[in-house]
């Protein structure tokens, strides 16, 4: 057994890892290592991007570039050109990330699972009842984001985003020891529900869910540099226009996506939970 496994072993044991990642400060943890990340001293920059490496297991293979200025930088890497082949049928909606699958199913009278056995509202995780109804009986994907992986997200199909409502919220880890122990988590985290129309008038919604460490959501179709926590709580309509593929934003560490179908989707068969999928990758087909 090599160091890394090891000491990951010792890590992911549930009741320390959820001690390590839960019971210490969230917030305060959280806007430190955001800080720390975008320090691009060597004597900062070095040994983080060093510890990162040896924990996350990286792969920076299809890295676009293998120096960094930052922790931050290798967190939001862009890939070379190619890196994801997005499916070109208009009927097929991508993986808008790469991930590893959670829960994912069918959506029972507005009910949604984060894991077997714990449900929570849609009208809790999306804050418009109205809209939270129209995906009463739709079809849900869960994505969780690895520290790392590739931290961006691109549009799942062609579409059009129509508004982004901003929820602050706690920090919790998203990961699967804290998803069996912490109810309703995705509904307490901060996210932010960003509600889509694809090219033949279909709604979708892509609900990013921030978790512990991660700094905060980029949403760059918004035509702003800042961070959507720094634009505050609150609904933001646009009409930005994104073709199959485009890039939507990124997470400055990992986190979770959750996708929220209609009911005429109908889940992509080889979708297996705790298995990972790829940027691209079918999600789902109409």
């Amino acid at each position: 057994m090599t160091l890394r496994s090891a000491l990951m072993k010792l890590v992911l044991q549930e009741d320390l890892n959820f001690l390590i990642t839960n019971r210490l400060p969230r917030r305060f943890a959280t806007k430190l290592v955001g800080r720390l990340a975008r320090v691009e001293h060597a004597a900062v920059r070095a040994p983080m991007i060093a510890a990162w490496r040896f924990f996350s297991g990286v792969d920076l293979s299809d890295s676009a570039t293998m120096r960094f200025r930052s922790l931050r930088e290798a967190f939001i890497r862009p890939l070379k050109s190619g890196a994801r082949a997005f499916a070109p049928d208009p009927a097929v909606i991508a993986s808008p990330c790469d991930a590893i699958v959670g829960a994912h199913g069918a959506i029972e009278d507005g009910r949604v699972y984060q894991v077997k056995g714990f449900p929570y509202r849609l009208d809790e995780l999306v804050p418009d009842a109205a809209l939270a109804a129209r995906f009463a009986y739709g079809r849900f994907v869960t994505l969780r984001l690895t520290a790392g992986m590739y931290h961006r997200f691109h549009a799942p199909a062609d579409l059009s985003v129509e508004a982004v409502t901003y929820l602050s919220g706690d920090c919790w880890n998203v990961n699967p020891i804290a998803l069996k122990r912490v109810e309703r988590l995705f509904c307490r985290n901060e996210r932010a529900v960003v509600e889509t129309q694809l090219a033949d008038g279909t709604p979708m919604l892509l609900v990013p869910v921030a978790a512990i460490l991660v700094a905060s959501i980029r949403l760059t179709f918004l035509d702003t540099p800042a961070l959507l926590r720094e634009r505050g709580p609150g609904r933001v309509t646009c009409d930005a226009r994104l073709a199959k593929g485009e890039e939507m934003g990124w997470f400055e560490h990992g986190s979770t996506i959750i996708a929220i179908l209609p009911r005429e989707a109908e889940l992509a068969p080889g979708l297996v939970e705790g298995q990972p999928i790829r940027a691209g990758e079918a999600l789902a087909q109409l």
